[in-house]
């Protein structure tokens, strides 16, 4: 039996409320030591030696999802301006290559192949894709190691040459100006938080580019965006429950900003332009949101028009404004709709689909650039998909109301028809009913092994996604589910309030009510669970770990944020300052005591636990690769039973893991492997 990594005990002391907390592995947050390097590399090659008996496995696995790749396939084409912009992607290569070609002729070309881009280099990430409106001038940047530190480039189109310097620590906003003289983009202080916001003019040394807005407030974060009329560009402040919006015309690139509405504490609002109106999505007076206009010439309160009223049982997501419409992104229900209002007359209408769980959204979240670019359009691009059925691409007339198939992603061998989803509801503890998504083969027979996924955190959904890769775990008769537990956004903002700061043990016990539902209904049995979360959903399947070890087979934790108390101590790792509205400021006795009490770092103690799958990002700029790696060597410590805990270190990428579409096949099958193998279902 391979023997695991034992790290050296270097007690760390931090005295905080009367209590002391200390750490034994705080030195391994020493990225530049040559030990922690040797430790994680050591990790690997322990977590390689424990798993080699599931090498074939993964290799079957990577091949069955290999093969329903659509491996030659191009992109519905998006038109912005004089042009369409598509991608395409070739057999046995990592990466798409960008075209595009004018709208009236097909005579292509090619703007970027990341192909090219990525020789030399284990991870390629393009952080922004951002032409010009007469497609004169490109903006593009790109990330080398996964840090999400990006160096940003400019390129005449015409020529093909690069223009300038490129620009670096450079972050994901940029808006050009309309006449494309100048280009707007954000910058990272020594956190990683993006917090100025610079001009520069085309033809000049970057080192003279103008600072157009600084942030001095550590729990704000900056955004730059040209709105889609092409009027406004828009430089956005906020926190985590506070955000306030500058303009500046993109006529007059030069004009100072124009504070909109100044922040007021808890209070956000997004802003949006069409014809003589900003347009608000914001949470005053309206937990769910809501939509105000005002005129451009005078952006006040007491000038609010009310366009869509708060609702109790709807949350707005997000809004677009186009030349004729305004469209809301909504959830009622724990479903998502479409909500179109023709701004000429002031009548509406809802857009949903049949099935009882499907996700409905207006870009593909791995796209280059979001779609509906062109305002003076009445067609809307939406992407529907369900757990059972693939993408579909619609394009959506907002005026006929006629709804066209664009695309349908074909899946080979793939057929939706041998598969069930449905939407279940467990009953939590204070009584609260939970929704869970879940989807199986047909001919399943139950109690079967079964994979409950949870995230949680933020307000964001874990939406009910179709995954290529997962056909191969439904095939083996694995039933996947997920727990929509608070802390998320899927029953709108007090769902997500329910679930974070002193409300965030909800999070856990919903997600363990799930669990006991799902096996109370024969679904599965506790010996035949899996539980998998990433990020923040790495805590919750970390947490419900350190509550219930009892309840389940194996964790998967992805770059889990599990040393709560030590990183919320420390507002020098990147992010942390920003995260004090989400979890809780430790400086305060109260948020102190609460986040110590589900720390999984903190909770762990001498018992049985089940089997662990720990990853980590080297680069990893959101959960520092520390909090995995200690973890594990805490629970390898104090742990009373023999089931590996293992930790896996992408010592070339960042929080996405890796970047290539083949390398993240190998990523998802190697813990599919895991999974499979503690499960007794390969």
């Amino acid at each position: 039996m391979p023997t695991p990594p034992v790290p050296p005990k270097q007690p760390h002391v931090v005295s905080i409320h009367g209590n002391q907390v200390i750490d034994n592995y705080f030195w391994m947050r020493e990225r530049d030591n040559p030990e922690v390097i040797a430790h994680l590399e050591a990790e690997n090659r322990y977590t390689e030696e424990m798993t080699a008996h599931i090498a074939g496995l993964r290799e079957r696995l990577y091949s069955e999802m290999r093969s329903r790749l659509r491996e030659e396939d191009e992109s519905v084409p998006d038109r912005y301006g004089p042009f369409v912009y598509f991608t395409r992607t070739q057999a046995g290569r990592q990466y798409p290559i960008v075209y595009r070609r004018p709208v009236h002729n097909a005579q292509e070309e090619i703007l970027l192949d990341i192909n090219t881009l990525a020789e030399g280099h284990a991870f390629t990430r393009i952080g922004v894709f951002r032409p010009t409106h007469d497609g004169r001038l490109l903006a593009w940047s790109v990330d080398v190691n996964g840090s999400e530190t990006y160096t940003l480039f400019i390129k005449d189109l015409t020529t093909g040459a690069l223009l300038d310097r490129p620009i670096s620590n450079t972050y994901y906003g940029v808006a050009w100006s309309n006449d494309g003289q100048y280009l707007f983009y954000t910058t990272l202080d020594d956190a990683r938080r993006p917090y100025r916001v610079y001009r520069h003019a085309i033809g000049s040394d970057p080192e003279a580019d103008t600072l157009v807005y600084e942030e001095t407030d550590h729990l704000f974060h900056v955004d730059v965006s040209l709105t889609r009329s092409r009027a406004y560009i828009l430089v956005t402040s906020h926190s985590n429950t506070t955000s306030e919006v500058y303009a500046i015309p993109a006529d007059e690139p030069t004009t100072a900003p124009r504070l909109l509405l100044p922040r007021r504490h808890r209070v956000e609002y997004t802003a949006h332009h069409c014809g003589d109106h900003f347009y608000f999505l914001t949470n005053d007076n309206a937990l769910n949101f809501r939509v105000l206009r005002t005129p451009v010439d005078d952006a006040r309160l007491e000038r609010m028009e009310e366009i869509i009223p708060h609702r109790n049982d709807v949350m707005i997501d997000d809004i677009a404004l186009f030349a004729d419409h305004l469209v809301a992104y909504e959830r009622a229900d724990a479903r998502e709709r479409v909500e179109i209002i023709d701004l000429r007359t002031g009548e509406a209408h809802l857009l949903t689909f049949p099935e009882q769980v499907y996700t409905l959204q207006p870009w593909d979240r791995d796209a280059l650039w979001e779609p509906n670019l062109e305002f003076d359009t009445a067609v809307l691009r939406l992407h529907v998909m369900s757990l059972t059925q693939p993408r579909t691409i619609y394009d959506y007339d907002m005026t006929s109301r006629v709804l066209q198939l664009v695309k349908r992603d074909d899946i080979p061998g793939y057929d939706p028809s041998r598969y069930r989803s449905e939407r279940l509801w467990a009953t939590a503890g204070d009584g609260v009913r939970i929704p869970i998504s879940i989807v199986y083969r047909a001919d399943v027979t139950r109690p079967a092994p079964l994979l409950l996924y949870g995230y949680g955190s933020y307000g964001a959904t874990a939406d009910p996604r179709f995954s290529l890769e997962r056909i191969s775990l439904l095939d083996r008769g694995v039933i996947f589910a997920i727990a929509h537990v608070r802390g998320g956004g899927e029953l709108g903002r007090a769902w997500y309030e329910a679930g974070k700061m002193l409300n965030k043990r909800n999070t856990f016990t919903d997600f363990i009510a799930c669990a006991e539902h799902l096996i109370a209904g024969g679904y599965t049995t506790p010996e035949r669970l899996a539980i998998m979360g990433r990020s923040a959903g790495g805590l919750l399947v970390g947490a419900v770990t350190t509550m219930r070890p009892d309840l389940m087979r194996c964790v998967i934790a992805d770059v889990p944020f599990v040393d709560v108390i030590n990183t919320m101590l420390d507002p020098s790792i990147p992010l942390t300052a920003i995260e004090f509205e989400e979890w809780g400021n430790p400086a305060i006795a109260e948020q102190y005591a609460y986040m110590k009490s589900y720390s999984p770092y903190d909770n762990t103690t001498p018992r049985a636990y089940p089997a662990i799958l720990a990853t980590a990002g080297l680069h990893d700029p959101r959960v520092q690769y520390w909090e995995p790696a200690k973890w594990v060597a805490k629970l390898r410590e104090v742990k009373t039973n023999d089931t590996p805990v293992l930790l896996k270190t992408e010592m070339t990428a960042g929080h996405a893991g890796p970047s290539g579409r083949y390398d993240r096949l190998r990523d998802t099958a190697f813990e599919y492997a895991f999974l499979l193998d503690h499960l007794r279902a390969s």
